[in-house]
């Protein structure tokens, strides 16, 4: 695995290296060592994945609240997606700032998103499904959002959207 930091500080963006022959390829997505000598995380209890059939699906921005934040390892295992984080950390230099991903299973990229990070992705192709390594349980009381317009972003999404939840739909804005 190859580890890029990106624009905003400590979400990285993980690269497969992948061994390939005739059969095709074979990769590690996650190797506790290498998480660790990189300083991330490496105990995620819950793995979860989402499939959504139409192009132009959109799902986010959410995140949990303190003491429930939660770090995620993400991965499009189908498709495509653009995956968008926002730091929501206000003690952090990227604090309000956003950075947009491109992440299928062609490219071999998975990101790495911290806590105190808002994420949310839009689906480039149909059939897309994505995996999910987390790693605190999902909390209901915990669970956040913010609207995937707001105006204090103003996220560049690339297609209309065909496709959101009535929760995501009504997210507030941010307002810190």
């Amino acid at each position: 695995m190859q580890f890029h930091p990106t624009s905003l500080r400590d979400a990285v963006l993980i690269e497969l290296d992948p061994a390939r022959d005739k059969r095709g390829f074979f990769a590690r997505s996650f190797c506790v060592e290498e998480f660790a000598a990189h300083g991330l995380e490496t105990n995620y209890p819950q793995h979860s994945i989402s499939g959504s059939p139409r192009r132009g699906t959109l799902r986010g921005m959410h995140y949990q609240r303190d003491p429930h934040g939660e770090v995620k390892l993400v991965r499009c295992t189908r498709g495509s997606i653009l995956d968008v984080i926002i730091d929501i950390r206000a003690d952090s230099p990227t604090f309000r700032r956003w950075q947009a991903f491109e992440l299928s299973p062609i490219n071999g990229r998975q990101l790495y998103i911290p806590k105190g990070f808002a994420h949310g992705f839009q689906t480039l192709s149909d059939d897309s499904e994505v995996s999910y390594l987390i790693s605190e349980p999902y909390r209901p009381e915990s669970a956040c959002g913010i609207r995937y317009d707001a105006p204090s972003f103003e996220i560049s999404w690339p297609l209309s959207v065909t496709e959101i939840s009535e929760q995501d739909l009504f997210w507030p804005d941010f307002l810190k």
